[in-house]
C-alpha cells in the first residue's frame, strides 16, 4: 500500500454524494460559463500528475468506460503520453476511438471485444493500470461488459489507479452491490466522495486523494457531509487564555465504574484531564474508591450512592459523562435516572447509559429537551436504541442522521469511519479511525475527551468530532499498531493536542488538497 506519511487536507473539505458531485458540476459549468470538457481536461491532468509522482515507471495501461469518468481516463493518458509514457487504452464502452479528447494523439485504443485471452495478458504487464470504467454517477451493479472488466483488471494484481471513486462502488452510501475495483490510489476530484469514506467501498479506495479541478468556492449548504480533516478540528480546540484557573477552563462529573469496572472510570478520567479539562469528579461505587484514587488522584471522588454529594457536583458541573462501566440493573437506573435529573448541564451518554435507555430507563427525546446531548454508540448499542440488527445498518450516514432526527441531539456512530450527525447540521466525518482502535475500553478514553471538550465549551457535535481527532491521532502518535490500548491513547493526547500548522503534503502538488490513506 502506498501511503503518505500522515493525513493532510487544506482546512474543511466537503464529502459529497454522487448526486451532490453531479448537481455541483452543473452549477460550475453555469457559473463559469466553460464547457463539461474544460473540467475532463483539468481533471485528467491533475490524475496524470498524481500518476506520475507515485508510479513512475513502466506502461500505463487505462480502462476507458462511457461518460465523464472515461473521458478523464482519456485526457490523462494523452497527456502521460505527451510526457513520454507509454500507454494503451481498452474501451470497454461505445465510444469513438478518434475522442475530440485525445487532441489528435496517436493514443492506441482498442475495443475490449477484439481482444482474446492472450491479448488482455499481455496488458496485464503494465507499470499501472487506470480504472475509468464507472464513475459518481452508476448506481447499483455494474452490467456485464463493465463487470467482466472489472474482473480482468483485478486478476491482474498490477497497481490500480482509479478515477474518482473506485468502479462499482455506491458514491453515496459506500455500498458494494456488484463487482468493485480494488484500488491502490484514487483521485477524486474536488472532493472526496462520501461513499468512498465508508465502508464496505473504503477498503477498495487505497490511498485517497483529492485534487482542485477549477471549481468555483464551495458554499456551506451545497453539501450535507464534511470531512473532520486535522486542519479543521485543530482549528476548534479549545485554547486557554494565560489568565485562567482550573474552574474557568472546565469542571466535568464521570458517572462509571460498578463493582469490578474500575478501569472504565480509570480511563475515561484520565482522558478527561489529558484533553484539558480543568477539574474533574469521578461518581462510582464505593468499591472502586481505593483504585480510582490511587491511579487517578488528580480526581475528586464522589460516591454513587450519596445523594447529598452527587446533587452537590451535579451542581458544580459545566458536563457529564455518564455509562461507562456503569451496569445495567436497578441500582444503575436509580443513578442514571438521579444524574440526569440532577442537572441540566451538557452530557455524553455512552455505553451502560445508552442500553439502559435502550430499555426503556431513561426518554432520550425528553432529556434532550432540556439539555445539549451527545450520543456515542457502536453499531450494536445503535441497533438497541433504533430496534434494527446492527447488521442491517446498509448506510451508516442515514443511520447517524435518522438517530439525530429521532433523539434531537448530537449522535457519534463509532465505526470506521466514525460519523457524527446532528439536527440541522451536515454530517462530519472522521479522518483518524483505524482498526488499530479496535480495543475495549477505547471508548470509555473517547467518552472523556468528549465530555472534557463539552465541559470547555465546544457543541455536542464538534466536542465529538474534535474527540475522534484526538484520540485518533494520539493513536497515531504512539505507533503500536495492533498492540494500541487505551493507556496509549491517552498518554499520547498531549502531544495530539499541542500539534500546530498544517501537515505536509507528501506528493508536493500544488492542486492536491486532501491524502490520506482510507484503508488505515
Amino acid at each position: 500500500m502506498i501511503s503518505p506519511s500522515r493525513p493532510y487536507a487544506r482546512g474543511a473539505i466537503p464529502a459529497p454524494t454522487g448526486a451532490e458531485a453531479a448537481a455541483f458540476d452543473r452549477r460550475a459549468i453555469e457559473r463559469s460559463g466553460a464547457p463539461e470538457p474544460v473540467l475532463m481536461e483539468s481533471a485528467g491532468r491533475a490524475a496524470a500528475a498524481v500518476l506520475e509522482r507515485l508510479f513512475p515507471r513502466g506502461p500505463v495501461v487505462g480502462l476507458i468506460g462511457p461518460g465523464n469518468n472515461g473521458g478523464d481516463a482519456l485526457v490523462l493518458l494523452r497527456t502521460l503520453m505527451a510526457w513520454g509514457r507509454e500507454v494503451r487504452g481498452v474501451l470497454v464502452a461505445e465510444r469513438p476511438s478518434d475522442d475530440a479528447l485525445l487532441h489528435d494523439w496517436p493514443v492506441a485504443l482498442v475495443r475490449d471485444a477484439e481482444l482474446d485471452d492472450n491479448a488482455w495478458g499481455a496488458l496485464a504487464g503494465a507499470g499501472v493500470v487506470v480504472d475509468g470504467v464507472l464513475g459518481t454517477g452508476a448506481s447499483g451493479a455494474p452490467r456485464a461488459r463493465q463487470a467482466a472488466a472489472i474482473e480482468r483488471l483485478n486478476a491482474w494484481g498490477r497497481p490500480v489507479l482509479t478515477l474518482d471513486v473506485p468502479s462499482g462502488i455506491d458514491a453515496s452510501t459506500g455500498a458494494v452491490p456488484g463487482v468493485a475495483v480494488r484500488a491502490d490510489v484514487t483521485v477524486a476530484f474536488g472532493a472526496p466522495k462520501l461513499g468512498s469514506l465508508l465502508h464496505p467501498a473504503r477498503a477498495l479506495v487505497g490511498r485517497l486523494v483529492a485534487v482542485e479541478i477549477g471549481f468555483p468556492p464551495v458554499e456551506g449548504a451545497e453539501f450535507g457531509a464534511w470531512v473532520a480533516t486535522p486542519a479543521w478540528a485543530r482549528a476548534r480546540i479549545p485554547r486557554r487564555p494565560t489568565d485562567t484557573h482550573k474552574k474557568a477552563v472546565g469542571s466535568l462529573t464521570v458517572v462509571a465504574g460498578r463493582v469490578g469496572m474500575a478501569g472504565a472510570a480509570v480511563l475515561a478520567t484520565q482522558a478527561a484531564f489529558r484533553a484539558g479539562v480543568g477539574l474533574v469528579r469521578v461518581c462510582s461505587h464505593a468499591a472502586n474508591r481505593e483504585i480510582v484514587q490511587t491511579v487517578v488522584p488528580e480526581a475528586i471522588w464522589v460516591d454513587a450512592s450519596g445523594a447529598s454529594s452527587l446533587r452537590e457536583a451535579l451542581v458544580q458541573s459545566d458536563a457529564l459523562v455518564v455509562g461507562p462501566g456503569l451496569g445495567t440493573d436497578t441500582a444503575a437506573v436509580a443513578l442514571l435516572r438521579a444524574v440526569l435529573g440532577g442537572s441540566e448541564c451538557p452530557a455524553v451518554l455512552d455505553a451502560d447509559a445508552l442500553n439502559l435507555a435502550a430499555a426503556g430507563a431513561v426518554d432520550l427525546a425528553g432529556i434532550t429537551k432540556s439539555r445539549p446531548l451527545l450520543l456515542t454508540p457502536h453499531p450494536g448499542e445503535m441497533a438497541r436504541l433504533g430496534g434494527e440488527g446492527a447488521g442491517s445498518f446498509t448506510d451508516s450516514a442515514s443511520t447517524a442522521r435518522a438517530a439525530a432526527e429521532r433523539f434531537g441531539c448530537a449522535v457519534l456512530l463509532k465505526g470506521a469511519p466514525s460519523l457524527v450527525a446532528a439536527t440541522d447540521a451536515p454530517l462530519l466525518v472522521d479522518t483518524q479511525s483505524s482498526s488499530d482502535l479496535a480495543v475495549a475500553g477505547m471508548g470509555d478514553a473517547l467518552s472523556g475527551v468528549a465530555g472534557a471538550l463539552l465541559a470547555q465549551g465546544l457543541e455536542p457535535q464538534l466536542a465529538g468530532a474534535v474527540g475522534l481527532y484526538l484520540t485518533g491521532r494520539a493513536a497515531h502518535i504512539a505507533g503500536r499498531g495492533a498492540a494500541l490500548v487505551p493507556s496509549d491513547v491517552i498518554r499520547h493526547l498531549p502531544e495530539a493536542l499541542g500539534e500546530r500548522g498544517d501537515s505536509v503534503n507528501d506528493l508536493g502538488l500544488p492542486f492536491v488538497t486532501f491524502d490520506a490513506d482510507a484503508a488505515r
